[in-house]
């Protein structure tokens, strides 16, 4: 069995930015610290939510650097490191483990696609370039990609792949993957809508997008789940669904990062092509996020 990275909920942080759109590092220590006094317990930075994919190389692992800096031990810091030309994930894999990062996590390719074969040999030729253990993330929505439980079971059985991201909202595919691969690989729950139905499949967390605005309720759905109060567990997930599906109400990272606003940080906009929310989405978000106490 392979060592556990993080149990609970980790956060995809988002990056705030900057009127004139340049990365806000004074919010980000905030944003930091705010999460590391509500509960969460790890952090994930430069992932979808973080939008690495509008990071430059030099903003990307400055992001990464800032973060391992500003935790300093406190939780795991994963990096998201994955892209579309093997190569370059190996080359910012490779200098993230550099910073100190304690895991990867890693995105299907995208666009070019592969198939399961090649999936195989690109998570494989990233895994062998670093010695940090690796978070495969199979989200097809956005990918175009998904990631077979047997494939899955092929790449548990490397020594630096420790755990899957599962996003595909396929339950039936989550409980292949744990049949298949049992203890040699962690399932976390790439979305924060299920939770509960990915931890009674054997799933240890979630990374999460809902944790950004509600660490400790997020903490705590899997902490209640893991020591045994199941109701208790499936309550919370049930009277944060609301929230869970309108972070979702638009493109991700745009509600979040407008709610992280709405709450008072100063996070700023999402980089283009993504665009601000209509004002009518916002004000739907908005009365979610007042009804659960995170806004006035």
């Amino acid at each position: 069995m392979k060592n556990t990275i993080f149990t609970g909920a980790g956060v995809a942080i988002i990056t705030p930015m900057n009127e004139d759109g340049s990365v806000n590092y004074q919010v980000l220590a905030e944003l930091i610290e705010f999460q590391l006094t509500n509960g969460t317990d790890a952090i994930i930075a430069c992932g979808t939510t973080g939008e690495s994919s509008t990071l430059s190389t030099e903003e990307h692992l400055e992001v990464i650097r800032f973060t391992i800096e500003k935790v300093n031990g406190r939780v795991p810091v994963i990096a998201g490191t994955g892209s579309n030309d093997t190569s370059y994930a190996i080359e910012l894999s490779q200098e993230a483990e550099k910073l100190g990062a304690s895991a990867l996590l890693l995105v299907t390719p995208y666009y070019n696609k592969c198939s399961q074969s090649g999936l195989i040999a690109h998570f494989t030729a990233i895994a062998e370039s670093v010695n940090i253990p690796i978070i495969i993330y199979s989200v097809a929505s956005r990918t175009g990609v998904n990631i077979a439980p047997e494939t899955c079971a092929v790449l548990a059985k490397h020594r630096n792949i420790a755990a899957v991201k599962e996003a595909s909202g396929n339950l039936s595919q989550v409980a292949k993957i744990a049949a298949l691969c049992g203890d040699e690989i962690d399932i976390y729950s790439g979305n924060d809508d299920q939770i509960v139905p990915i931890l009674s499949l054997g799933g240890v967390g979630v990374i999460s997008v809902l944790s950004n605005v509600a660490p400790q309720i997020a903490h705590d759905i899997v902490a209640k789940y893991l020591a045994g109060d199941v109701k208790g567990s499936a309550k919370l997930q049930l009277e944060w669904l609301d929230l869970c599906n309108d972070l979702f109400i638009d493109v991700n990272p745009i509600p979040v990062k407008t709610a992280v606003n709405l709450m008072g940080y100063k996070a700023g906009r999402c980089r283009m092509p993504l665009s601000p929310m209509d004002a009518k989405a916002e004000a739907v978000l908005a009365a979610t996020l007042q009804r659960h106490g995170l806004i006035q």
